[in-house]
């Protein structure tokens, strides 16, 4: 007899979460053992990224952020979560290490930090470089990875930013490189040891991508150029590190997006919230993080890539499901 959800959620808010995390690095190292965990474009990368999880006007747990929503009648108390989830991208299938909760009275990073040092102490040797978005591009986050030796790439946003602004100056006097990706055209400038970020003390690059794309619009079928910018801060030399390799890396950050925090909210339910309880909404996306690295473990290294590419994960996904209800699981067809 299954358990009911409200069983569920008493049982979760109960959990030792360190139970869990020792688990899902059980499964890390069984596959970094036998060699399942590949890297991207020459790299063990940590990708991180901030998520809402759940909101609500009328529930509240001790572990409920506020804000105040201003509507036409009133202002109104809105009580939600926010976490940071902690990935591993790897070149077949990203591996889920860690989240952790957003807390009253800090932002995004602070939660971060947290995360990032305790997947350090658990993960020394798990990846070489951290991408975050430009949220994360301040001095004390990236001197704490680059005291424990690892790299950072950051998105540059901030057109006040004194580095921002030397590096377009200085990008109107390079050439630039020209790629040429399927229906992509880049055109990306590369420059190093600029000084102008003084907090950090420390020399960066610089990496721009100019891309233009084409694409068919569905409703007129007319084929039309998108033009997009990108630049990256990071911490890594030319010598490590390509500018190819650097565009590559920077635009993998959405890969937690799509492959984490996407999937796990539309096809696995995990903005649900079972019990409201700051324990029990950690241990459930602990355990669908436990569940999604194994899920695709099994995929991707059982299931010959001939049947993979006739079907879609959530295919083999309902498959076994149908056959742990059915209480008669039999093997996939090969």
């Amino acid at each position: 007899m299954l358990p009911s959800a409200d069983t569920i959620g008493r049982v979760f808010a109960r959990i030792i979460l360190a139970s869990i995390r020792s688990l899902i690095h059980h499964v890390y190292s069984r596959l970094k053992r036998n060699k399942a965990i590949k890297k991207t474009h020459g790299f063990h990368v940590l990708l991180i990224d901030g998520h809402e999880s759940s909101s609500s006007y009328l529930r509240c747990c001790s572990g409920c952020l506020r804000r105040i929503i201003h509507t036409r009648d009133q202002d109104r108390i809105q009580y939600y979560h926010r976490n940071v989830v902690g990935m591993l991208s790897g070149e077949d299938f990203p591996v889920l290490l860690d989240v952790e909760e957003q807390r009253e009275g800090e932002d995004e990073v602070a939660a971060a930090t947290r995360l990032v040092k305790r997947i350090l102490k658990n993960y020394p040797r798990a990846f070489d470089v951290v991408v975050g978005d430009g949220l994360y591009l301040r001095a004390n986050f990236f001197s704490l990875l680059l005291e424990h030796g690892k790299d950072v790439i950051a998105v540059l946003k901030d057109k006040t930013r004194d580095l921002m602004v030397d590096a377009r100056g200085l990008f109107e006097y390079e050439k630039p490189l020209i790629e040429i990706e399927g229906t992509t055209k880049r055109k990306i400038w590369d420059i190093e040891e600029f000084t102008s970020w003084e907090s950090l003390n420390r020399k960066v690059r610089v990496v721009r991508s100019l891309e233009t794309k084409t694409v068919c619009r569905q409703l007129t079928g007319k084929k039309e150029e998108e033009t997009s910018e990108w630049m990256w801060v990071t911490t890594l030399s030319q010598k490590k590190a390509g500018t190819g390799a650097i565009v590559n890396l920077g635009h993998s950050r959405w890969l937690i997006e799509n492959k984490a925090l996407n999937e796990m909210v539309t096809y696995w339910h995990a903005d649900h919230v079972y019990r409201h309880h700051p324990t029990a909404i950690t241990a459930f996306w602990l355990t669908l993080m436990l569940v999604l690295n194994l899920f695709r473990a099994f995929v991707y290294l059982n299931i010959k890539p001939e049947l993979r590419s006739k079907h879609s994960n959530l295919y083999f996904a309902r498959l076994i499901f149908s056959g742990l209800y059915d209480g008669n699981f039999q093997k996939i067809p090969p």
